[in-house]
């Protein structure tokens, strides 16, 4: 293999295009069935407290992201997206900044699999990252932001040819992108509302599962959890001291 053109090349070659590409439907098409699968994972890890599922996905993922990383055309969640979207015009982006980005999924996925595939240990912070991975894929699924090509850009110092939607050429926004006074009130309050709701959701409901208490102890402070404990504690005296009573 040259090393060369494995560093400076990574895609295909298009006519019309100085750079080699990869067509962004298919990798959009990719990151929502990885996106897909890792919703359903967390479900049926809830619902049935099965921990195989999420080392199976998780390795899964991690050989995934190694195929990308070294070619787009052997990955298999790139062969199922390019099968979902085969009937539709190709969007064609740069490949470099695509396996930039592809490569720093391949650096989050290395630790989980020690974590939870080859030594399961499970706690917050590692849970958060298995989040961010999956809030990764969501963006670029549903939004067509990749946030590695914006971090490629930061760190080149070089405007990528040929991003995502554009976002690397610079562009005034059209009037049909642009909020109104009112927009902008109904968009933040509706951030706020969905903020607010999921904390409380997490804060006040009682949890049924172990992962829903992991959860509602993670979005509390020492204090709340500790006067938590002491009610919860209250409330045992309280029934235990009441059945007492009854029998006498």
């Amino acid at each position: 293999m040259n090393l060369q053109k494995f560093l400076t090349e990574y895609g295909e070659h298009v006519p019309g295009y100085d750079v080699t590409v990869i067509n962004e439907r298919e990798a959009r098409a990719a990151a929502g069935i990885l996106f897909m699968l890792g919703m359903i994972v967390i479900f049926v890890g809830i619902g049935y407290n099965h921990i195989i599922v999420a080392r199976v996905y998780l390795a899964f993922l991690f050989i995934d992201f190694t195929a990308r990383v070294i070619s787009p055309n052997y990955s298999p969640s790139l062969l199922l997206g390019k099968f979902s979207v085969r009937n539709q015009k190709p969007e064609y982006a740069g490949g470099l900044q695509k396996r930039f980005a592809w490569a720093l999924g391949w650096f989050i996925s290395l630790p989980m699999m020690w974590w939870f595939v080859l030594h399961w240990d499970i706690t917050f912070y590692k849970v958060m990252v298995c989040v961010l991975c999956l809030t990764l894929m969501f963006l670029e699924a549903a939004f067509s932001i990749c946030v590695g090509c914006m971090i490629y850009k930061a760190i080149t110092g070089e405007n990528p040819q040929h991003c995502p939607g554009g976002v690397c050429e610079v562009q005034l926004r059209e009037p049909i992108q642009m909020f109104n006074p009112i927009q902008k009130v109904i968009a933040l309050v509706t951030i706020t509302a969905l903020t607010v709701g999921l904390y409380l959701f997490l804060a006040k409901t009682e949890s049924k599962t172990f992962f829903g208490e992991f959860l509602h102890e993670a979005v509390l402070t020492k204090v709340q959890l500790q006067k938590e404990q002491d009610e919860a504690y209250e409330r045992e005296m309280a029934k235990e001291f009441g059945e007492d009573e009854e029998d006498f």
